[in-house]
C-alpha cells in the first residue's frame, strides 16, 4: 500500500510503503509433545512460540532465538514447515509467518513474552483458547505428523493451496 508523504529535510513528496512483517513461529517437539506458551501481552491465550525477525537476522536465527527467549530452550530445526501470509492472521497488524519444526530436550519455562510455557500431548491442545491462526498451524502440523487433525477444530486447517509434499 503506498502512501505520499512530505520529506523532513526538503519537503519534496516522497512515497512510503506499507509493508506486512515478517515473523517465525516454531513447532517444538519434545518427544511426543509439542511446546506452548501462554501470552503475557495481548492477545492473551495460547500460542506457539515465536515472534518478529529482527533486521540482519536470517528467519533461522530468529526462530532459534524466539524458542530461547519465550521456553529457555536450545532447539534443533528440523524443517521449514510452511508460511501463512493471511492478512487478518494477526489482529494487530498484517504478518507474514514461516513456521519451523524443531525438537529439544527438556522442560520449558516462560520467559520474555511469554508468561508460562507448557507440553501439550496432541489431544490435550486447548484448541479454544489458541490465539492468531495456530489453531489451523497446528491442525495442519498434526495432520502431516499424524496423518490426521481430529485433535482440532475442522475449520481451523482449511487451506488455499496445497503444501507441497
Amino acid at each position: 500500500m503506498r502512501k505520499k508523504r512530505l520529506c523532513p529535510q526538503c519537503g519534496a513528496e516522497i512515497e512510503t510503503y506499507r509493508n506486512p512483517f515478517p515473523t517465525v513461529d516454531i513447532i517444538i517437539e519434545v518427544g511426543e509433545r509439542i511446546v506452548l506458551i501462554e501470552r503475557k501481552n495481548p492477545p492473551h491465550g495460547w500460542a506457539l512460540p515465536g515472534g518478529f525477525v529482527d533486521y540482519g537476522e536470517s528467519l533461522e536465527e530468529a526462530a532459534v532465538r524466539e524458542a530461547r527467549e519465550e521456553t529457555g530452550l536450545e532447539v534443533r530445526l528440523k524443517c521449514q514447515f510452511y508460511t501463512y501470509s493471511e492478512p487478518n492472521r494477526d489482529p494487530r497488524f498484517h504478518t507474514i509467518t514461516t513456521v519451523y519444526v524443531a525438537e529439544a530436550d527438556g522442560e520449558p519455562k516462560g520467559q520474555d513474552d511469554a508468561l508460562r510455557a507448557r507440553l501439550f500431548r496432541p489431544e490435550e491442545i486447548p484448541a479454544e483458547k489458541l490465539v492468531f491462526d495456530h489453531g489451523r498451524i497446528l491442525a495442519d502440523y498434526l495432520k502431516w505428523k499424524y496423518g490426521k487433525s481430529d485433535f482440532l477444530a475442522p475449520k481451523a486447517f482449511q487451506t488455499k493451496v496445497p503444501r507441497c509434499r
